[in-house]
């Protein structure tokens, strides 16, 4: 069974840092592309940063420069380090996988999702 459990979330300050992770199990990771997005109430969701088989990295405009996605294959754990948050970065996080043939891209539709994990930055 393909499991994703995310786990990190919390309230924090603005200006405050927050490091989210993301276990997975059921299927090989090394295969997958792997994702973080966010939805806020009332608001689509979006892609916040993506990681690929071989670790090439992108990231909305938004977060860039303080967000940093990486990928632990042997622990089988996505992680999203976020610093320097902001109210407008309250949301709930959620981590994707996409199986993936393409080595340094992600494209296409994630297929397995997480249950999500809150952030809430207050001002």
């Amino acid at each position: 069974q393909k499991q994703l459990v995310e786990s990190g979330g919390g309230s924090v300050q603005a200006g405050g840092s927050l490091r989210l992770s993301c276990a997975s199990s059921g299927f090989n990771y090394v295969n997958y592309c792997l994702g973080w997005f966010r939805q806020a109430p009332g608001k689509q969701r979006e892609a916040v940063a993506t990681i690929a088989r071989d670790s090439t990295t992108t990231y909305t405009d938004s977060v860039k420069g303080r967000f940093t996605v990486s990928r632990d294959n042997g622990k089988r754990t996505l992680y999203l380090q976020m610093n320097s948050l902001k109210p407008e970065d309250t949301a709930m996080y959620y981590c994707a996988a996409m199986w993936s043939t393409a080595s340094s891209i992600c494209a296409g539709n994630f297929d397995y999702w997480g249950q999500g994990t809150q952030v809430t930055v207050s001002s």
